[in-house]
Formats: C-alpha cells, structure tokens, sequence
C-alpha cells in the first residue's frame, strides 16, 4: 500500500509575471541598498532575511496550496478482527498477563482510542474468530476458549463478506498460529491489505505437551492394547514428567516416570493393558511435571496440550468359529477347552464319527430302502431312516437343533454366521464342489477366517491339491520327494512370528526364548514344498538334520486371511506340565483371535475424518449388508452420537439421535456428518432395520477429538507466516506499540475510495508572520549593529 504525502501548488498562476518583476526588481534594489552598507558577512544576512520575506509576500500573490489525498471518510470499509482461540491463554516467560489479557487491554476503548480514530475515517465492522468467524460489536465476547485459530478460514471468509465492496484492509490480532494452514499459505487472491498485529514474544516458554498418541491392537491375551504417548517438553531439563493412563470412571490404571530430556526431544511413554471389558473402551493420557515436593510444576505456559482422550474399540463378539474335523482326536479336546475360557469366541463343532459307506442295494420289498433285518422296529418312514451312504456326523455347541442338522453348509445364509473356519484331518472329498466353492467365497468375499490343522487327511494327503480350498491356502500341496521328515522336529519362532504379538506368549524375548526351549518335539507334520507369494511364516519345525520346514504359515486371501498349521500333534505340548497346558490353551486362543480380527460384521461403523476440516468434523459411516454379505440399499440407519467425559459415569452426557443418509458413491453406506463440539471422546452407535422394520443389527465406534494438538503445536508467535501473508497483500506487521501511530498514517494510503484535499497556505497566519518576522528581524540587526 502507496503513502501518499502533500505536494505544494499554486492556484494564482494569473500573477505569476507580475510576482516575478517584482522579487527581480526588489532584488536589485535590496543588492544596491546592501552593497556598501555593512562589512562583512552581516551584510548577507540581513540582505537574505529581507530577500525572504519579500518572498513569502510575493508568493502569496500566487496563492499556494497543499493538496493531497486521502481515505474519503465513512466510504471504505475496515475490518478489524480478534484471535479468540486457546492459544491465546498462553501466558509467556517473564509475563504476568496471558496473551488474551494483553489483547483485551489494547483493544479496550476505555484504555486505548485508536479505534475511534479508525471509525473516524472508515466503517470499522468488528469480528472474532477461531473455528469460525463472528461479528460482534465491542469485543466483549472474546472468551479464549476457541479449539482452533483457523486463519486461512477467517481471511477467506471476511473476503467473501466483502466481495464487490470498498474495504480498505484487515487488521488480525492474533499470536498467528494457525489449525488450518499447516505450514502452507491460503488463498490471498482478492485479499485487501492485511495488517497483523502479534501478540505475544517469541521467547521460549515452559511447556509440558502430548504430541502424538497412538494405540495399538493384537491378539496377544495378556496386554492386547498398546498404547504411545509421545511427550515433549520445553524448560524443564531433568526434571520427572509423570504420565498416567485414566480410565472413563476416573481411576488411575497405570502410571510411569520419566526425566525430561533435551528442549523439544521427545519421551515416549508406552502403555499395555487389557481392558476390564470387551468393545469400546475410553481412556486419558495426562502428563505433568513433578516438583520436588511431590507437587505438579505451577510455571507451565498452558495445562491444556498435558492430557489427551483416546478410545479403544475391541469389537465384542461372539465370534462364531466353525470346527470341522474328520475324527474325534486330541487336538480337537484341548483346542475346545482352550476356548471355553474366551467368554468372545463360541466354537461350533462338527465332527465325524464314521464315514460314509458305498450306497447298497437291498433286494427286499418294492420301495424299500432300508436293511430288511431291521423291519418293523421303530419308525421305518424314509425321513427317518440313517442312509448308509451318507456319513455320521456329530454336532456340538450349535444354537439350536437345526444348526448344522444337514452337515456342512451349503448356502451363504448359513456359512456366512460365522466368523472363521478351521478344519482338521478332513479330506478334500468331504467337501461337495458348491461346498468347496462356498468356502473360498466365505474367506475371499465375506472376509472370513480359515485355518486348516495338519493330519493325515490334511493339505496332500488330504487331495485339496488343485482344489478351491487348497487354492487359498498359504502353502504349494504338489508332492515333493521326501515328504515326511526324519525323527522329531522342534517348533521355533520364524522372523516374522517375533514380529506378531499373536504367535508370542510372553511379553519379551528373552522369556518368549526360554518358553520355547521347553516345548516338547513333535512327531507329526505334513511336509509342504514351499509357502505362495505374499505368504509369511510365523514358525518353523526343525528337524534332526536341521532343517527348517514351514509350521505356520499365514496370508491375506480376498477380503479375509487363511492359515496353515502343519504339526498334527500339538497336543503334546499340554501333556508336559500344568504351565505348558496353559502356555499351549493360551497359544490356540490367539490363534484362534487372530482367525476373527477384522472379521467384517453385517453392519460395520467406521469413523473418518473429513479432511482439511478444522472443527473436527467427521463422517460416521455405516455399511450395511445383508445375509449373503452384499450391500443393502434399503435400510434405515439410526445413529446415536454421545460425548464421553472421562471421570464420570457417562450415563446422562446429552446424546443426540441423528438418521444417516445413503451414500451416492458407495452401495450399502450409509453417511451422517458430525462436528463436534467439545474437546474428548465420542461414542457412535448405529441401529439398522430392513425395509420391514426388522433389526439388522448394530454396531458401535469411537472416536477422539483433541484440537488443542495442532492449536499449541507451537507456542511462539509465528512471525513468518505473518510477515508473508502481509507482504503478499501488501500490508505490513504492525507492532502494538506502534499501533496509534499506524491508525493515523492509515487514511494517508492507498484505499479503494480516495478523496483530494486542499489547504491554502497564502492566506494564513503563518505566512503573514513568517514575512514579518523575517523583516522584523532584519530591521532589528540594523539597529543593533548601528546600520543606517
């Protein structure tokens, strides 16, 4: 922005001529009159206080002006707005007020004027923002509680109000960290002059804050939640930082110590637990600094970056998991027991007692198809009598007495109820071909879990060579050489299985080290050729020679994940001690898990943020499918979105019950937008029915939002981002205590709506007396030097 200065013109140019005969003439006769009359330099002096005032009389003749330009008054508009954000709490190194009760000062009309001045000359309108942008009259609502400083929003929007209308710049009152820019510039096109004022000093300030917290899940049953809490801090050199883990009632569930490091060097504190209950789970990370008196550190910037509110969400089932074995063994006696103790997994068993037998001809009556020995005992119709040709099975922990009443299943409707498969010492022709190809699509299309134990009836040996069932197993099954092994072999970790929670039984390695050490050889495994692409080994079985063969081996098939575990006689780790039976319980447990994790669900809740936004907003979705898993476009989905607030019972927190509304791109998605309104937990729960009004099912997820994160991402006022915005609109960063000064240079620059102005100067006072004075003072060095 140009500032325009006065230039001086004349609007007499009428006596130009006349004005300039007379100063040559008085010219002449002022060098004629002086040219004897005093010695020396006096002469020239009095000649020039004579010749200057001469001169201003004959320049008024010309009637000079001083003319500029400037604002026309009330014509341009001015917007000035304030930074209503937390951030503003901040109270820097060496400073008894925050930052908001310096703003609150400068900008209080009873303490300052220079908004009246710019009212003087501009439609001052008056805004605060953070997440949004509101006006306001006098400034009296700035609270300082705002989650975020959106400031390309806020420029943005002022911009638009202003479209097409005279405004003559922006003045922000801001520390200049913003939520919403993220290091990068926003759309200045169309911007007026911008005008930050900063708030604050870029000294460093003491502070404890949570940067990052990350949770993770596994199978693991002793701490299958892991939690990172990424803490920096800035000033407090060596001093304990104490970080807890709090639970939604308010209890303390874990809690660790850790010296401060290095201004801004990260500590990372790490968390494992196993929540009390399944499903959704709310906890608290908070952080402090802890005196010597055991008393937290009362010279921290903010306590408002200390905590952080995370949710778990462990889907509670059951998880249905379907057990098909060829004859009754022992793994399937200790694989059930194990289970029994896992109140989330329901194990369906089918198992045959006895295979079925070629088909026989009876040569008896006409119609008769069963053993004429046995006729007349007992019901003969056909409905209830045993064929031969069909094999025994036996059903256990099935819902009802029609669960599995015709063997395995055959359509979508009934396979689809479970979670996961696994089948033991079963052939390959115990599958009918649609059966076969139902199971791939259990595990490829639904995203089941499918897990085939080692026998003799099993990958090879059991013909699922070039099989659908053998085609999404993790291992090639054609033939090699030498398929068994020679003596016993020992069961070891692979790489990958160190990696995986699920496949370790103890919570470190030099434990896990010694645990597998006393686990007994086996002596039964199928032997494979090799594992497929993409395939990753958990455990290897070593053999005498030292060989390692494949012994868990796991993959990604589809949409599900498939498993293969070649040792047929597991169970002789359970016969060793009472610690190795539940070494070994726990170990199918987890198999078993990890065969369910990320199972999908008929209708499945996932929370995604939507992006760019910085209010928090967030798109609950729901996906709904029907019995056969494919999406359902005609349900109705009721959500249920409630705030968590840790410490309390969570019973009565204002819940809101919103409807969801399909997606346009997605089949089977349901949407509802939410922006929260507080800083914490969330809890979304979603109800759906069909077209009839039957329930389909729900479901339930939660979410954390903490925008506090990116607000006091930096304390210091950020300067550069400031200072280029300015430049790029041509403005200028305007130091508070400069502010009255720049307020009244304002109307001398450049603004949509100029006005020129004139002020004559021939006419004045000052020129009268500057003449006088100037004749005056010769006159009186004449007569004080004792000149004629």
């Amino acid at each position: 922005m140009t500032l325009f200065t006065a230039a001086l013109t004349f609007s007499g140019s009428d006596w130009l001529l006349p004005a300039s005969v007379i100063l040559v003439v008085a010219g002449l006769i002022l060098f004629w009159s002086y040219r004897a009359s005093a010695p020396g330099p006096l002469r020239w002096v009095c000649l020039s206080l004579k010749a200057a005032g001469l001169i201003g009389l004959a320049l008024c003749l010309l009637e000079p002006h001083w003319t500029g330009q400037r604002a026309r008054p009330g014509a341009n508009l001015f917007a000035l707005m304030a930074d209503n954000s937390q951030s503003l709490q901040i109270r820097d190194r060496g400073e008894t007020r925050s930052r908001g009760e310096i703003l609150q000062e400068v900008i209080d009309p009873s303490r300052t004027d220079w908004q009246a001045t710019l009212s003087d000359n501009f439609e001052l309108r008056r805004y605060h923002f953070d997440g949004r942008v509101q006006p306001t009259s006098d400034f009296s609502g700035l609270t300082f509680d705002g989650r975020s400083s959106s400031l390309g929003f806020a420029l943005k929007n002022v911009s638009e109000r202003f479209q097409g209308r005279p405004i003559a710049g922006i003045m922000m009152l801001t520390d200049g960290n913003s939520t919403d820019l993220r290091g990068q510039l926003p759309d200045l096109s169309g911007l007026p002059p911008v005008y930050p004022v900063l708030v604050g000093r870029s000294d460093r300030v003491r502070d404890l804050a949570i940067r990052q917290v990350q949770v993770s899940q596994s199978a693991f049953e002793d701490a299958p939640v892991s939690i990172q809490a990424d803490v920096s801090a800035v000033g407090y050199n060596g001093r304990p930082v104490v970080a807890r883990l709090i639970d939604r009632a308010g209890r303390v569930v874990q809690e660790q110590t850790m010296d401060a490091r290095a201004d801004g060097e990260i500590m990372a504190f790490r968390f494992q637990l196993k929540p009390d209950e399944p499903g959704l789970s709310f906890y608290q990370v908070s952080v402090a600094v802890r005196e010597a008196q055991g008393e937290v550190a009362a010279d921290e910037a903010t306590l408002v970056n200390n905590q952080r509110v995370l949710a778990v969400n462990r889907n509670k089932g059951p998880y249905r998991v379907l057990y098909v074995s060829g004859r009754p063994n022992w793994e399937f006696k200790y694989l059930n027991r194990a289970i029994m103790e896992d109140r989330e997994i329901e194990l369906v068993s089918l198992i045959r007692v006895a295979k079925r037998e070629p088909r026989f001809d009876f040569r008896g009556r006409s119609g008769e198809s069963s053993n004429p020995l046995f006729r007349g005992f007992g019901n003969q119709s056909a409905e209830d009598i045993e064929r031969y040709d069909q094999p025994v099975l036996v059903r256990l922990n099935t819902r009802d007495e029609l669960e599995l009443s015709s063997g395995y299943p055959r359509t979508p409707e009934d396979l689809y109820n479970y979670h996961a498969i696994i089948v033991d010492d079963l052939e390959a022709e115990f599958f009918a071909p649609d059966q076969a190809l139902l199971t791939q699509k259990f595990v490829s299309e639904r995203g089941g879990g499918f897990m085939m134990l080692s026998g003799m009836e099993s990958f090879q040996e059991g013909g699922y060579h070039r099989t659908p069932v053998g085609d999404m197993l993790p291992v090639y099954l054609d033939r090699t050489a030498d398929p068994y092994p020679s003596g016993m072999v020992h069961w070891q970790l692979d790489r990958e299985g160190w990696l995986q929670p699920w496949a370790r039984i103890r919570d470190n390695e030099a434990d896990e080290r010694a645990r597998q050490e006393e686990i007994p050889s086996f002596g039964v495994i199928n032997r494979v050729r090799g594992i497929k692409p993409g395939a990753s080994v958990i455990a290897t079985a070593r053999d005498v020679d030292g060989t390692d063969l494949p012994a868990l081996v796991v993959q990604r098939f589809g949409r599900g994940r498939t498993a293969g575990l070649t040792i047929g006689d597991i169970w002789r780790w359970g016969m060793q001690s009472v610690e190795a039976r539940e070494d070994m319980d726990k170990a199918w447990r987890q198999w078993v898990r990890w065969l369910v994790a990320d199972v999908p669900e008929r209708v499945d809740l996932t929370i995604e943020p939507v992006e760019g936004d910085a209010n928090g907003a967030v798109v609950v979705q729901a996906r709904v499918r029907d019995p056969r898993f494919l999406p359902l476009d005609d349900a109705s989905v009721m959500m249920e979105i409630e705030p968590v607030v840790i410490g309390s019972s969570g019973t009565d927190t204002g819940a809101l019950r919103l409807q969801a509304e399909p997606s346009l791109s997605e089949s089977g998605l349901y949407e509802l937008t939410f922006v929260p309104r507080l800083t914490g937990g969330y809890k979304a729960s979603a109800v759906v029915t069909n077209a009839v009004g039957a329930e389909v099912g729900r479901a339930e997820a939660g979410w954390s939002t903490d925008l506090a994160a990116e607000e006091f991402h930096s304390l210091a006022p950020n300067l550069p981002l400031m200072e280029e915005i300015a430049r790029r609109t041509g403005g200028e960063v305007i130091d508070i205590s400069r502010l009255n000064a720049f307020v009244r240079d304002l109307p001398s620059r450049n603004v949509p709506v100029m006005e020129t102005w004139s002020y004559p100067i021939w006419h004045t006072p000052a020129v009268l007396l500057f003449a006088f004075a100037c004749l005056l003072a010769e006159w009186g060095l004449r007569r004080w030097k004792g000149l004629p």
